[in-house]
C-alpha cells in the first residue's frame, strides 16, 4: 500500500515537471530547462518555440516514437537522436533555424522554432550585483547585447556598457538604449574677474646752453629720448629753468652773451583696467556650452589674382567654454576652459605695401596692412564636485617691470651734477586673473514663475524725464521706478 503510494507521488511529481518543462519551452528567456517534454496525444502536430544560449543543450521528450529528426541549419542546431523518444538539441552557432520531428509513418508530430542567442544570464547577475540601483534588462540578439532599461546616471550606464563589451568581447556588439532617470541638466555660473595696473614714470634733464666765445657763438644741448615708452607722456609737463638767446647775423646774443636753460620733465602716469564677466549658461550632461564677451577681429589668409585680400576672424574677449558629465544624483564631473585675451600691438604683425603686376599686365598697388597681436590668460581644468558646490582658479598673476637709462657718455657718471645728463623710464604691469564656478542640477520650470529685467518697464514721457529724472515710468500704483532686475531668472536650481 504504502509502495502505491510513493509510486503515485513520483508519477505527479512527473506529470507537474512535464507541464512545467512544456510551458518553460514557449519562453524565450534564458532560463530554459535541460529537460522539455512533449506531449503528443492530441493528435495534431505540436508547434513550439525554444531559445537556447550558445553552446548550451537541450533533450526533447516525447511520448510518441520519433524516427526521423530534420533540422534546417545543421550549423547552428545539431540534433542527435538517443532514443527514438529522446532526442538532444545541441547549439553550435548563434541564429535561427528550425527542427521538425516525424513518426514511423511520416507524419509530423512535432515543431520547434529555435533561436541561438549568447546566455546573458551570468552577465545580467553581474549587473544587477554591481548596479542594485538601477532597473537594467539585457538581452541578446543576432550575436549583439542589448541593454535597456533605466539608470540613475550617465556614469552607470558607461559602466554597463563597459561591462557587455567585456563580456560580448567587442563594443560595437553592444548596443545600449538605457535611458537616464535622474536630471542631466547643468547650469554653470561663472565669475570672471581680471584686475591690470599699469605705472609708467619717467625723469629726465634737458639741457641748451648759447655762448659767445671771440665772436663766435656757440650752442650746446642735450635732448634725451624716451626709449623705453617711445615718447614723452605730456609735452606740456615738466619745469624750465632760464632762456638761451638767439645769435643775431653779427655774432652778438641778443639775450646776453653766455646764457643756460634746463627743462626738467618728471612724469608718472598710472592705469587701472578692470574686467569682469558674469555668464550663466546651462547645458545638457555631455553636451558643450560656450560663451563669449568680446569680439572678432579680422585676420589677413590669402590674397587672389586681383590682389584683394581674404581675412578670416579670431575672437578675443572674455570667453567660457564647459562640459559637464553628471556621475550620479549629486555628482558634477565638470571641464572648463577660460580665457580673456585683449588686442595689444607688443607682437603685432606688420606687413609692407607695395606694387605689383597681376595676370592682365596691370599695375595693382597693395597699402600696407597692420594684425594687432592677443594678449591672452588662458585656464584650463577638470574637476568633481557636487551640485550647489564652487571652486575657484586663481593664482593667474602676470608682472612686468621694465626700466632703462639714456644718457651723456662720460657727463652722465659725474656726481650730483651726472643727473643732470640722464633720463629715466620705469613701466610696471601687474595682471591678475580670478574664476570662481558655481555648478547646479537644474529642470525647467514654467514660463509664469519668471521674470524678466524689462517687466514693468514703460519709458518716461519727457515731463518726468526732465522735471523727475526718471528713466522709466511708473505705470502701476505701488510700483516704483524700475533699478535692477528682480525675481527669478532663468531655470530653476534643485
Amino acid at each position: 500500500m504504502r509502495s502505491n503510494f510513493l509510486f503515485a507521488l513520483a508519477a505527479a511529481g512527473a506529470l507537474l515537471f512535464a507541464a512545467c518543462g512544456a510551458v518553460a519551452a514557449q519562453d524565450d528567456g534564458s532560463d530554459v530547462p535541460r529537460v522539455i517534454s512533449v506531449s503528443t496525444r492530441s493528435g495534431d502536430a505540436i508547434h513550439k518555440h525554444l531559445t537556447l544560449g550558445l553552446n548550451k543543450a537541450a533533450i526533447i521528450q516525447i511520448d510518441a516514437d520519433a524516427r526521423d529528426v530534420l533540422v534546417a541549419n545543421p550549423d547552428i542546431v545539431d540534433a542527435v537522436v538517443r532514443t527514438p523518444r529522446r532526442i538532444y538539441l545541441l547549439a553550435q552557432k548563434t541564429g535561427q533555424t528550425n527542427a521538425f520531428f516525424f513518426d514511423a509513418s511520416g507524419h509530423q508530430i512535432l515543431s520547434i522554432d529555435i533561436r541561438v542567442e549568447k546566455d546573458v544570464t551570468d552577465l545580467a547577475a553581474m549587473i544587477r550585483k554591481d548596479m542594485p540601483g538601477s532597473e537594467i534588462k539585457v538581452s541578446s540578439m543576432n550575436d549583439n547585447v542589448v541593454l535597456a532599461g533605466t539608470v540613475g546616471s550617465a556614469l552607470e550606464s558607461s559602466r554597463a556598457q563597459d561591462i557587455a563589451a567585456r563580456f560580448a568581447g567587442d563594443p560595437s556588439k553592444v548596443v545600449n538604449m538605457l535611458q537616464i532617470a535622474g536630471s542631466q541638466q547643468v547650469m554653470l555660473k561663472v565669475r570672471i574677474a581680471e584686475v591690470q595696473r599699469q605705472v609708467a614714470k619717467q625723469l629726465g634733464i634737458d639741457l641748451a646752453s648759447a655762448a659767445v666765445v671771440n665772436g663766435v657763438p656757440i650752442v650746446a644741448s642735450t635732448a634725451n629720448p624716451y626709449g623705453l615708452v617711445g615718447q614723452a607722456l605730456s609735452d606740456l609737463s615738466g619745469a624750465q629753468f632760464g632762456q638761451v638767446c638767439t645769435p643775431t647775423t653779427l655774432g652778438t646774443c641778443t639775450g646776453g652773451a653766455n646764457n643756460l636753460q634746463a627743462k626738467m620733465k618728471a612724469l608718472e602716469t598710472v592705469g587701472l583696467v578692470h574686467t569682469l564677466a558674469e555668464p550663466n549658461l546651462v547645458a545638457v550632461s555631455g553636451e558643450t556650452a560656450k560663451f563669449l564677451a568680446g569680439g572678432e577681429f579680422p585676420v589677413p589668409s590669402g590674397r587672389d589674382a586681383q590682389g584683394n585680400v581674404s581675412v578670416t576672424f579670431k575672437q578675443f574677449g572674455v570667453g567660457l567654454s564647459f562640459t559637464p558629465v553628471v556621475l550620479s544624483d549629486g555628482r558634477i564631473s565638470l571641464q572648463l576652459s577660460t580665457e580673456v585675451s585683449e588686442l595689444t600691438n607688443t607682437g603685432a604683425f606688420t606687413m609692407q605695401g607695395g606694387s605689383s603686376l597681376n595676370q592682365n599686365g596691370q599695375i595693382v598697388t597693395t597699402p600696407g596692412l597692420t594684425i594687432p597681436a592677443l594678449s591672452v590668460r588662458r585656464a584650463e581644468t577638470t574637476v568633481e564636485l557636487p551640485s550647489g558646490g564652487s571652486f575657484a582658479v586663481a593664482g593667474l598673476m602676470q608682472h612686468t617691470t621694465k626700466q632703462q637709462l639714456d644718457a651723456f657718455p662720460g657727463l652722465k657718471d659725474m656726481p650730483i651734477l651726472g643727473a643732470l645728463f640722464r633720463s629715466r623710464d620705469f613701466q610696471n604691469n601687474e595682471t591678475e586673473l580670478v574664476v570662481t564656478v558655481t555648478a547646479y542640477l537644474v529642470s525647467p520650470t514654467a514660463e509664469a514663475k519668471l521674470a524678466l529685467p524689462t517687466d514693468g518697464f514703460v519709458p518716461a514721457a519727457d515731463v518726468e524725464a526732465i522735471l523727475l529724472g526718471r528713466m522709466n515710468a511708473v505705470y502701476d500704483r505701488g510700483k516704483q521706478p524700475i533699478t535692477e532686475a528682480q525675481g527669478k531668472f532663468g531655470f530653476i536650481v534643485q
